[in-house]
């Protein structure tokens, strides 16, 4: 099925640089459905656990010290092909390499802080998801407009 559900985080540099409104409109001006949104100040549990697949690598502290540093917004979108379409929205994972018009080409110039995370398949989106939000925080609702960004084929 195409229909997907993905997860992002609008990191400490997006929230305080004020992009939050922006970069979250990209996405639905995509065509994709907010189904989940908080902001939220992240535990240290919650970073080292959503992080452990890079413990033991010399970046992993840094990544954990960055986010638990500031208030950051998760947001569950859900739409056709949503994890792809939200990774070639976020562009590569570095500001200066990412391409203008993606929402890192075109507000990110550091390395260390490139904005937002997104889920990269389906099964990490799942894992994320659960991770992040609690049972009963998601919604399920039909937009007038779902039927003007996906066809019969998308929805499986």
């Amino acid at each position: 099925m195409a229909i997907e559900r993905t997860f992002i985080i609008l990191k400490p540099d997006a929230v305080q640089r004020g992009l939050s409104g922006e970069i979250i409109g990209r996405f639905e001006r995509k065509g994709l459905k907010i189904v989940g949104l908080k902001l939220m100040s992240v535990q240290r549990e919650l970073a080292e656990c959503h992080y452990a697949e890079h413990k033991g690598k010399p970046f992993y502290n840094g990544l954990v010290d960055f986010i638990t540093k500031s208030p950051v917004v998760c947001a569950a979108l859900e739409g056709p092909y949503a994890v792809a379409s939200a990774r070639k929205l976020m562009g590569k994972t570095f500001g200066n390499e990412a391409e203008p018009g993606t929402i890192r080409g075109d507000y990110g110039s550091s390395r260390g802080m490139n904005l937002i995370h997104g889920s990269d398949s389906p099964e990490s989106a799942k894992r994320e998801l659960e991770m992040w939000f609690k049972a009963g925080e998601l919604c399920s609702y039909e937009r007038a407009v779902d039927a003007w960004t996906s066809n019969s084929e998308d929805r499986g």
